[in-house]
């Protein structure tokens, strides 16, 4: 390439890093955005990132959350993941600059792929980063959502190059960016990657056997199969270890037949689906893709003095308290929980989608509308039960996702492409005057007919009542009328917000038919207007507002007097927060070590054991689970004192036949003197323990003497064999017991405990977490570089005798 072809790409190059860090310009003061989830995240693995930093290696498993658990999900760095480089190397602005960069980075090289002028690229690439939800995730802090919905487009840019016979670059690209994917570590957003994999391999199959050539269609496809199976090799200590620590959290099978009040349930495979579908998108609803108040924005929005929720209650109180109160007002009229705000992908990019709708002539239009409304079907979850019980229930994996609302981001990414491909042919000469103006009318006619039927009808076709308007019914009658008066308000003015937007772009485009503008002066002026259509809506919900200093987010917790009280014990010991949500917070895990903690996936008997047991405040449970401390508040701390300690010795073993009749006998069992062993999960062990006559020796001492993490080391001192009990989650996959330095068998006790035969005298009990997949992923990772560094140089091997040859001529 020459410096002539050369310079588009700095100029692109350019432009990405200066958008991205415009609209997150705090990020150049140094400061950070504050993200909750994020802030969980810290506090989730604080233990296993101080191990890292004293012992330069992974610990692969806390003690601060949920009582122990893999860190397979937790920020884990595995062995020769070298493709974390590139990954750095793309994102080399400060977060969440970087992300944004990856949007546009990822989206410009699949137009490039589909041959569009780079003008045109930067104008999709930056419709495509803006989009509001891919802008608002950053504020709840999905960072891995946002990660591999970045790099969606690349794999995409390697699939086509694949179709269009550039079979080594494809190839390479499609690993590569496999990989990339895989990486970024979010398998949900990249299962519903697949789908629209799968629905472009559709319409390149048809079209192959159109034309006859289903040979050279399979031939593409065992390419394309066979890159992304490199791209997941190398990332193969990560799936295997998530695919392993899947099976025994929430997303795998329940062995349990009843529900906590005992009556029958069905057994579960995957997640309820009222958990998945609790996020389910309103059919409605979806006209926030195009309307961005149309159903009132986020769940809570800010209203100004023009008010009429601001009106009454100036009226009542005074206009400070009203100012304060409009500060929050749930606006959102919709059934979703929580909406943080619209999924608005923007009237301007809409009324390019319909352009490219009526046309574009090429088969990738089929594709992109396919998918389009694919996921919008599959995103109204309960909504649209036909299509999403099915496939719950027929489809793979699909029951191991929750928040069906969000593949969505299929749309997200095909509408804006549909888009540019439309403004491309209009740009084009293979079209007639006549039809890019009848593209054009119609496309009008479509999004412009929508935006003005609801700005003139809207307040008349619905009833606008909200999930929480019986909190303002309450506090003041009046004020459910006067809500409802605003989010009628807020669906007329977005309407026609819309609606201007729609004709101005639409104007802009006749313009150029006509002749009256250039190309590049209509590329600048729809630049200009989709980037205040996204943008502006982008900044109600994510903004300067959303940094604070660097130090804030880097130790998001101070310790309060609760927390000094109890780090004045050094020894070992848990931490029950009382005070809020168990299993929703991870700011104890900071601190302590939690009974509690944050994480999507718990393991699956934890779960349960919280749901039959704690959740009915069973001390006897909290007793096993060694929680010393009950956290009542900020400076309010209760000692337990009958916690059971670290480990402890049995006076019997009760024998139970299942899983229901071992979570159940914890109703009424006493921890400290009988433990619960499931014999179906240990015949051979179970037999052993029969044929014993475990007497406990009064004089027995078990003692913890060492805790490091991903260690546990304990002395025992007994005249007779005894059965003990260790405080600790049993993990099988990972966790070996060694008694004086030799392998020994443990078992799970009490649904989730540890437990095993100690021999009389004095001996030492290791625990130590050498979990064996993260060898056998390693190995398959070092093979899958070393296949992909050899077709890389190869790749590179032919461009440079390309070039020799050339360079001759």
């Amino acid at each position: 390439m020459n410096k002539k072809q050369i310079l588009p790409y700095i100029i692109v190059f350019f432009i990405f890093s200066i958008a991205a860090l415009l609209y997150f310009n705090p990020v150049l003061s140094g400061k950070k955005i504050k993200q909750n989830d994020i802030t969980q995240f810290i506090g989730m693995s604080k233990e296993a990132t101080d191990y890292r930093a004293e012992k330069g290696k992974e610990s692969y498993w806390v003690g601060n959350a949920f009582s122990g658990m893999p860190t397979y999900q937790i920020g884990t760095y595995f062995p020769y993941d070298f493709i974390r480089y590139i990954d750095k190397g793309i994102r080399f602005l400060p977060r969440p600059a970087d992300y944004l960069f990856l949007y546009f980075f990822g989206f410009f090289i699949l137009l490039t792929a589909l041959k569009i002028d780079w003008k045109l690229a930067v104008l999709g690439s930056l419709s495509y980063g803006f989009s509001t939800y891919l802008i608002i995730i950053f504020g709840a802090g999905h960072n891995a959502k946002a990660h591999a919905i970045g790099y969606m487009p690349l794999v995409l840019a390697g699939v086509i190059y694949v179709f269009q016979k550039r079979y080594l670059l494809g190839f390479l690209l499609t690993a590569i960016a496999m990989a990339l994917e895989i990486c970024a570590n979010h398998i949900q957003m990249t299962y519903y990657l697949g789908f629209c994999l799968l629905i472009l391999g559709i319409v390149e199959a048809i079209q192959a056997f159109k034309q006859g050539e289903l040979k050279q269609f399979g031939k593409q496809v065992g390419i394309i199969l066979s890159a992304i199976l490199l791209g997941v090799s190398t990332n193969a200590t990560r799936l295997l270890a998530t695919k392993e620590y899947a099976t025994y959290s929430t997303r795998g099978n329940s062995e349990l037949t009843i529900n906590p009040d005992g009556s029958d349930k069905l057994p579960t495979s995957g997640l309820d689906k009222s958990y998945i579908t609790e996020y389910s998108y309103g059919i409605l609803e979806t006209f926030n893709l195009f309307i961005p108040r149309f159903m009132g924005g986020g769940t809570v929005e800010e209203l100004d003095e023009r008010s009429n929720f601001y009106e009454v209650i100036k009226v009542n109180t005074d206009s400070r308290t009203a100012r304060e109160y409009a500060k929050n007002v749930f606006t959102y009229w919709g059934k979703q929980p929580i909406v943080e705000a619209p999924a608005y992908i923007g009237a301007v990019v809409f009324l390019l989608f319909f352009l490219g709708v009526f046309l574009v002539r090429h088969k990738f239009k089929y594709w992109l509308v396919a998918a389009t409304v694919f996921s919008i079907l599959l995103s109204w979850g309960k909504n649209f039960p036909v299509i999403t019980d099915a496939f719950i229930e027929f489809v793979p994996l699909y029951n191991k996702f929750r928040a069906v609302s969000s593949i969505q981001v299929i749309a997200e990414l095909c509408v804006p492409l549909l888009g540019i491909l439309g403004l491309h042919a209009l740009f084009s000469g293979n079209n007639t005057k006549k039809e890019k103006v009848d593209a054009l009318k119609k496309a009008v006619y479509v999004t412009g007919g929508i935006a003005l039927l609801f700005a003139l009808l809207g307040a008349s076709l619905f009833t606008f009542d909200g999930l929480r308007d019986a909190q303002y019914q309450q506090m003041l009658p009046e004020l459910v009328d006067a809500v409802i008066a605003d989010r009628k308000a807020m669906l007329f003015y977005d309407s026609i917000r819309s609606l201007i937007l729609v004709l101005i772009s639409a104007s802009v485009l006749w313009f150029f038919i006509e002749n009256r503008i250039q190309k590049n002066i209509a590329i600048v002026l729809l630049g200009v207007f989709l980037i205040f259509d996204l943008v502006s809506v982008d900044m109600r919900y994510v903004n300067k507002e959303d940094f604070v200093s660097a130090r804030k987010v880097s130790k998001p917790f101070q310790a309060n007097k609760a927390d000094i009280e109890i780090s004045k014990d050094t020894s070992h010991y848990r931490v029950a927060n009382v005070a809020g949500n168990l299993l929703n917070e991870a700011r104890t895990s900071y601190f302590h070590n939690s009974i509690g903690g944050y994480h999507a996936a718990k393991m699956r008997r934890y779960q349960e054991l919280f749901e039959y047991q704690v959740y009915k405040n069973n001390m006897e449970v909290l007793n096993m689970l060694n929680a010393k401390y009950f956290i009542l508040g900020e400076d309010k701390v209760e000692v337990n004192t009958n916690a059971n300690g670290n480990a402890w010795f049995v006076d019997a073993i009760k024998f139970v036949d299942s899983a229901n009749a071992e979570i159940m006998a914890l109703d009424s069992l006493n921890t400290k003197q009988v433990a619960v062993v499931n014999k179906q999960m240990f015949s051979d062990y179970t037999t052993l323990l029969q044929q014993k006559r475990i007497r406990k020796d009064s004089t027995a001492s078990i003692v913890l003497t060492n805790y490091n993490v991903a260690t546990l080391k304990y002395t025992t001192n007994t005249s007779k064999e005894q059965f003990a009990v260790f405080s600790e989650i049993y993990y099988q996959d990972g966790w070996n017991a060694y008694l004086d330095g030799k392998k020994v068998p443990h078992i799970a006790v009490d649904y989730v405990l540890r437990g095993m035969l100690v021999p009389s005298g004095n001996h030492i009990i290791e625990f130590k977490f050498e979990p064996t997949v993260i060898q056998k992923g390693s190995i398959l990772v070092l093979l899958s570089y070393l296949l992909l560094g050899i077709l890389i140089l190869y790749f590179l091997y032919q461009k440079r005798t390309f070039w020799l040859f050339k360079s001759k001529q």
